[in-house]
């Protein structure tokens, strides 16, 4: 068939044609907006899950809808090396100029760029990486305290009411928020907790691996009460099979249900699994309908796809103790793991892998789903770990 039309969209980030089996969340999200916005209390939303699930996907989605409300928005990556206040601080910069070009609340959102000229200047000794240009002078005493918890509540509490007076709603989606370091998230929290005591316009839609939840709690204990955490996981079979037919029949292709099923069973419903799947099927398909020996033939190209981009970008961050560590889970199986588990299997003991976990957990490769378990952040690595690591060489 013609690869030109193929619908499927593999990748970072990119929007699959069909986001199936999301609705409830879409809403969920779209009504705490349409609350803030209205001055009514609401949660704000942590996304978490594995790899590949859709995410970030999800956030940019989510952002769509709530600009489509008349929402102010910012979105945000958190990478491994950036501080919080330097990603917000460019961020909140372009939001209050737009606040600050409404009549309501001109004088509110340029009072606001002023306190975010002093939480800049003030900070940046503490984190080198801020770098953002300043119209407007410090005010003196507003948010330049050099303390992020104190000076980021006095920020976003002249923002929000600014967001107040102009009608709107400030919301900020901030994905792979597990990187934020642990003082600067609970400096966050207690932000967000301040602006719900004042019952200010701003929420936060956060997306992050199963461990946020967990950082989140341990940065603040009330983080549970201030906040959702949906669970992302893989879709269900009706879902998984409409993610892959509806975009074909939309080009006038369909499928016969043993291929669907058969696809739904190799990917385990993840989505960027379906995806990359769908393309190479697709690619691989003479004709419509497409069949299962078309899944059969296509597979061997999509498990290669997925090893030299998906996994194989991971497993190049990997010192060989770290390689070692997870080739000895993958030989476990999928997980997860009892960590007693995994180091007798090394011959070693459990307290001589602890660097080596926390490592591992820090670049987001493993997670612990309760106290002594270890699991793969990335669904399928096992499988992957058992083909780049073949045979007992591994061992040595």
């Amino acid at each position: 068939m013609d690869p030109v039309t193929n619908p499927y969209a593999p990748g970072a980030g990119t929007p699959p044609p069909e986001l199936s089996g999301r609705d409830q969340l879409l809403e969920k999200v779209r009504v705490a907006a349409q609350r803030v916005q209205r001055g009514r209390p609401a949660k704000s939303a942590m996304l978490v899950g594995l790899r590949g699930v859709g995410k970030t996907v999800l956030l940019d989605r989510m952002r769509r809808d709530v600009e489509a409300l008349g929402c102010l928005t910012l979105r945000i990556e958190a990478p491994e090396d950036r501080s919080l206040p330097a990603l917000l601080a460019p961020q909140l910069r372009q939001a209050l100029l737009r606040l600050s070009i409404k009549e309501a609340a001109a004088e509110t959102a340029k009072r606001a760029l002023r306190a975010l000229a002093g939480f800049a200047k003030s900070l940046k000794v503490k984190f080198g990486d801020i770098e953002v240009g300043f119209d407007d002078d410090p005010e003196p005493g507003l948010a330049d305290n050099g303390d992020l918890e104190h000076d980021l509540q006095a920020l976003l509490e002249v923002t929000g009411t600014a967001a107040k007076e102009a009608g709107t709603a400030l919301i900020i989606f901030i994905d792979e928020l597990q990187y934020v370091e642990e003082s600067q998230l609970a400096a966050l929290v207690m932000a967000l907790h301040k602006m719900s005591q004042q019952n200010l316009p701003v929420m936060l839609v956060g997306a992050g691996l199963p461990q946020l939840r967990e950082r989140m709690g341990q940065a603040k204990s009330y983080a549970e009460r201030l906040f959702d955490f949906p669970e992302v996981g893989p879709l269900r079979e009706a879902d998984a099979k409409d993610a892959l037919a509806k975009p074909a029949l939309a080009e006038g292709v369909e499928f016969e249900p043993e291929a669907l099923t058969r696809i739904v069973t190799v990917t385990e419903g993840y989505p960027y699994f379906l995806q990359e799947w769908g393309k190479h099927v697709w690619d691989a398909a003479e004709h419509s309908p497409i069949g299962a020996a078309d899944v059969g033939f296509a597979s061997r190209s999509a498990v290669a796809a997925l090893d030299e981009s998906f996994f194989r970008v991971r497993f190049d961050r990997l010192t060989p103790k770290e390689r070692e560590y997870l080739r000895a889970m993958a030989e476990l199986g999928p997980g997860p793991h009892r960590s007693g588990e995994i180091s007798k299997l090394l011959d070693r003991p459990t307290s001589s892998f602890g660097p080596v976990r926390a490592q591992l957990i820090a670049k987001g490769m493993i997670w612990s789903p309760s106290h002594g378990d270890t699991a793969f952040t990335v669904p399928l690595f096992d499988q992957f770990m058992k083909r780049i690591m073949p045979g007992p060489d591994w061992r040595t």
